[in-house]
């Protein structure tokens, strides 16, 4: 249950500031007030198949890597980086190059192989504000949060930001905010392709429209899926892109069409709810974005960034 105590976060809207109810120590910043405290980490040495594992099970998008010994943050995986090693971006050289298209040898490598060292961190001692400008600034969706030792103390999602809004009665409503440009693929799109879409345009999701109805036009396009990172990381922490290979090669997994792990009852809303049951909807179903449907059709689409950016003003 939330701490009464009111803080006035960011002035935001055309209402002036939002406010929430949270709770944080004398000693800490008002960031604490929100974190998870209780962070699953991963070792550099864990591989890339663990993490990925790691990650499925806990329902995450990002796991810090730590040092077993001082705790210390030594880097962070995310989904995104998961999906740059499957033929995203880059670390796809890993599987490419270096294992030359050896699937299993491939997502063994140690996880420092494609973690991010320089990683954006929050304090103990910032503050929420803060915590909303960095994750919008930087274009990030979790910022762990260390203390003066460097040591893990928390970490801080967009998410959380979502389960503040839920069930807040406000007069926004998600075409106020929802992004209108929306990036689409077809069924027949590969999970490598998939991947390449989402690293290129730093997207965590895309929905999917029937190949008779794809078009330059949102508002004309038939959804009949939605393909997020997380299902790709699920394919290979839930071990189905094992259950697949007949060889060990790499391309056979990734040529995987996306109509196998898509989610086909997609969940959406309608242009004119509210923001706060938006967030509601987003939090009871644990999802991170949501398509936006205007007569049977795409219309938009609004997601955890841009509900962070609405509480940003």
């Amino acid at each position: 249950m939330r701490k009464k105590q009111t803080i006035n976060l960011v002035k935001s809207m055309d209402r002036g500031p939002l406010e929430f109810e949270t709770h944080a120590s004398e000693h800490d910043g008002d960031v604490m007030s929100i974190a998870k405290k209780k962070v699953v980490t991963a070792p550099q040495t864990a591989t890339i198949k663990e993490a990925a594992e790691i990650m499925v099970k806990n329902k995450f998008r990002r796991i810090p890597i730590t040092d077993p010994g001082t705790d210390k943050l030594l880097g962070i995986v995310t989904s995104m980086d998961i999906l740059d090693f499957l033929g995203g971006g880059d670390k796809y050289k890993i599987l490419e190059e270096k294992h030359q298209d050896n699937f299993p040898s491939a997502v063994n490598e140690p996880v420092k192989e494609i973690m991010t060292r320089e990683v954006e961190v929050l304090t103990n001692k910032s503050s929420i504000t803060d915590a909303v400008f960095k994750m919008i600034d930087k274009g990030i969706g979790g910022l762990p949060v260390v203390d003066s030792k460097h040591k893990i103390a928390g970490i801080v999602s967009e998410r959380d930001f979502v389960l503040l809004l839920a069930g807040v009665l406000t007069d926004e409503s998600v075409e106020d905010y929802m992004t209108e440009k929306v990036i689409t693929t077809s069924p027949g799109t590969r999970i490598e392709g998939a991947s390449k879409i989402m690293v290129r345009n730093r997207l965590r999701r895309i929905p999917v429209v029937g190949e008779e109805r794809k078009t330059s036009h949102p508002e004309e396009e038939k959804i009949v899926g939605i393909v997020t990172a997380t299902d790709v990381l699920e394919f290979l922490g839930k071990n189905q892109a094992f259950d697949r290979m007949i060889t060990n090669s790499a391309e056979e997994v990734l040529n995987t069409p996306i109509t196998v792990i898509m989610e086909k009852e997609v969940i959406s809303v309608e242009p004119r709810t509210r923001l706060g049951d938006t967030c509601q909807l987003m939090y009871e179903k644990g999802i991170g974005g949501l398509p936006v449907i205007k007569n049977d059709n795409i219309y938009g689409i609004i997601t955890e960034r841009d509900i962070l950016k609405a509480i940003k003003g």
